[in-house]
């Protein structure tokens, strides 16, 4: 069978996939517009950023899997590839503590303005008694919107800064809520009134896009600590700015809404950053989940071939 990864793909999973004979062919930031010339032979398609339009699936007649090298399906029209009896599947919780890293860091950034103090540092500048006023988070409460794999690392981390924990989820029941040791909220309004601090791991779906909206950010405390690192779709970013003004919000952005794909590019939410402690989307981006998606990609690689099944399907 033949494999085309579209996007960076740790060097592990090219040197597994081919020790098992598949051909495997890695086009680093390969543009959209170039898919259908290189993957038209392709059996399996590995992506992590490149998106897959349904115009794209028209023109791969061979393939049988697209496997996004990460958590979320969300570049990927599913549905077009249902129809086209093209699985899908992904490496859900190989990257959990990567992200859940992130986010504990962009965390403590914008409580101690550690971005800030670097900035007028490097102007020549001591501010101590402006940057010194940090909240500090032991004892605090830190709620988490999403109960997953990141949101369950995230909790890990956070109880070993002695902050207390309370979740929601669509899914999560007080009884699961209780057996992972953190409180349940009923809702996401009652999660922000009761929590110092937010962080935010859902996926991006239509149920979920703007879920975070002008009556969440209403119920937050005045300097409620902030962070997202899920997909910035999930998050009414008008309603972002506004609360950061007039509440005082400290925040904490590794994802925007419309973000660029490249590696490169212009940023047109240069606005909005300039208010937050921020991020390129990195929370994936470490050796170790590198390391970790590259085995996961083999094995389902490898099961799929063998049993037509693949491993984590995600279905339209």
């Amino acid at each position: 069978m033949m494999v085309l990864a579209a996007d960076t793909l740790d060097a592990s999973a090219r040197m597994g996939l081919e020790a098992a004979g598949f051909t495997v062919t890695v086009c680093n930031g390969l543009a959209v517009s170039a898919l259908p010339t290189h993957a038209a032979a392709a059996d399996i398609l590995i992506v992590r950023s490149t998106l897959v339009t349904r115009e794209t699936l028209s023109h791969l007649p061979a393939l049988k899997l697209i496997l996004r090298a990460g958590a979320g399906t969300d570049t990927i029209d599913v549905a077009a590839a249902a129809e086209r009896g093209i699985q899908v599947s992904n490496t859900p919780g190989m990257n959990a503590d990567a992200v859940a890293e992130l986010a504990l860091g962009l965390l403590l950034a914008a409580d101690r303005k550690i971005a800030e103090g670097t900035f007028a540092l490097r102007q020549g500048k001591w501010n101590k008694g402006a940057l010194g006023q940090g909240m500090g988070l032991k004892g605090r409460r830190l709620g988490l919107v999403g109960f997953g794999a990141v949101g369950r690392a995230m909790a890990r981390k956070a109880r070993g800064l002695d902050m207390d924990v309370m979740a929601w989820s669509r899914s999560l029941t007080p009884e699961a809520a209780a057996q992972a040791g953190v409180a349940f909220a009923a809702g996401l309004e009652d999660l922000a009134r009761a929590c110092d601090a937010v962080s935010v791991h859902v996926a991006s779906t239509g149920a979920t896009r703007n879920l975070l909206a002008t009556p969440f950010f209403a119920s937050l405390k005045p300097g409620t600590l902030f962070v997202n690192t899920s997909r910035g779709e999930v998050v009414e970013a008008a309603a972002l700015s506004a609360a950061i003004r007039a509440r005082g919000l400290r925040v904490g952005l590794d994802v925007f809404a419309g973000e660029p794909k490249a590696a490169e590019a212009a940023f047109a939410d240069a606005e909005l950053a300039a208010l937050t402690v921020c991020t390129p989307h990195l929370g994936a981006s470490t050796e170790q989940a590198a390391l970790a998606v590259a085995e996961e990609a083999v094995r389902i690689i490898i099961a799929f071939r063998a049993t037509g099944a693949a491993a984590n399907a995600v279905r339209a």
